[in-house]
């Protein structure tokens, strides 16, 4: 059912987790004690050089997964149900997200009584890119100028639609393609090799990103605002063992299971602050656990512009934190505009440079105007919450794939209960 990568491609330290984890607490140690050294740029350039070796084969992997399982397909309709499928699931959890957000927000009253002064100068470049960004450019930027363009810039929706429209141009010419079909299977197979090559340097980059945002923001900024990190983190972690747990419960996995099972990943999200960094592991090793490769090419690439949990929690919590410490009392009718707004602003923002402030911007500018220049509050913080926003877009976006396998009856259970047992702390 499933064309998986020769082991010998995708084979990587089984303790690699152990080396990203030991990797970030040196870069935090380093940050704290020589702040000078590391926030500097080749220290920096460290973490955001793996990442962009990670970005570059994200398109051809994409393109390759997606076009290799619709090709094979002999139901064209399966890739509409598929995706409508998807998109009902990501509009069901991502408002449950962002409900969840809003009721901890409303109980801890976080940010009340700080009686803060916002600095609009700080902010006016992302209220400006948010006024600027109208609600139908995402629509138009799905749509690329061009094929190659869509693979230089790396936008993933855009690549996604090339995908689809090309996989299904070759199950319409059958037989004739098929040694096009295997050339695409084979270049696939070798991008995951080259991944596996660049893992390699997973704790390096992971050193490097940590030991900066520590050397330039410093522990003093995070303590400033600990109530509100410890607000976003604490409700992301009822969001993925309750509401993710539940949802796995009803498939007949554990939650816990899987992160155990994706632990590599996730401890290279968390040194990295990036859910991109990991997408193609998490391609190939939803497709180990039983998931057939058309529903893993059309639901993570979709996800990631689609399917952002965490953003949501952030962006509701984050509204409340600005209107409490501004002292500006938000009725629940506000409260139910912020919920339909950041549920249309958090779209496709991953592909937007400076996503998570531009779509808090928009949103707050939709509820009220006298919000936008409290996002100045986030500025010393908003760096300690990425990591927890991309670790939950991810886990978030691992379930919904398995999910939706599963509705479509392309889940190979016993293959999942078997990779989940193996891989158990």
């Amino acid at each position: 059912m499933n064309a998986l990568p020769p082991p010998a491609a995708t084979a990587r330290p089984q303790r690699l987790y152990i080396q990203v984890l030991v990797a970030i607490i040196l870069g935090a140690l380093f940050g704290a004690l020589a702040p000078e050294f590391a926030s500097t740029d080749w220290v920096k350039a460290l973490g955001e050089g793996f990442i962009k070796l990670i970005k570059m084969v994200i398109a051809p992997i994409i393109f390759c997964t997606v076009v290799s399982g619709i090709s094979q397909i002999e139901d064209a309709r399966k890739v509409g149900r598929v995706g409508l499928k998807a998109l009902i699931y990501f509009e069901l959890v991502s408002t449950l997200a962002l409900m969840l957000g809003l009721l901890v927000g409303n109980i801890t009253k976080i940010g009340q009584g700080l009686s803060a002064q916002a600095d609009v100068e700080s902010i006016e470049k992302y209220v400006d890119l948010a006024q600027k960004r109208k609600s139908v450019d995402f629509l138009l930027d799905i749509i690329p100028d061009s094929v190659i363009g869509a693979f230089a810039k790396g936008e993933v929706l855009q690549v996604l639609l090339f995908s689809v429209l090309f996989g299904f141009s070759l199950l319409i010419l059958g037989d004739r393609a098929e040694k096009l079909r295997i050339f695409i299977d084979d270049t696939g197979k070798a991008m995951f090799g080259v991944i596996a090559i660049v893992m390699k340097a997973a704790p390096i980059g992971a050193f490097g990103a940590m030991a900066y945002a520590i050397g330039k923001y410093g522990s003093l900024a995070l303590i400033s605002l600990i109530g509100l990190v410890g607000a976003f983190y604490l409700t992301a972690a009822l969001f993925i063992t309750f509401v993710l747990g539940y949802i796995s419960w009803c498939q007949g996995f554990n939650i816990f299971h899987l992160l155990s099972y994706l632990k590599d990943e996730l401890f290279i999200v968390l040194g990295t602050s990036s859910s991109e960094s990991a997408l193609p592991a998490l391609i190939e090793k939803l497709e180990r656990l039983g998931c057939s490769k058309s529903v893993v090419g059309l639901v993570v690439p979709t996800g990631y512009s689609f399917n952002l949990d965490g953003t949501n929690i952030y962006m509701t919590l984050a509204t409340l934190f600005i209107a409490h410490a501004m002292g500006i009392d938000l009725s629940l009718t506000d409260q139910g505009i912020i919920l339909i707004v950041a549920m249309l602003t958090s779209k496709g923002s991953s592909g937007v440079s400076g996503a998570g402030f531009i779509t808090l911007a928009a949103t707050l500018a939709s509820v009220d105007a006298r919000l936008v220049p409290g996002m100045s509050l986030l500025l010393g913080v908003d760096k300690f919450m990425s990591e927890c926003r991309a670790l939950t877009n991810f886990i978030g976006n691992s379930v919904a794939t398995i999910v939706i396998s599963a509705w479509e009856g392309e889940l190979d259970r016993d293959q999942l209960k078997s990779e989940l047992n193996r891989k158990i702390f």
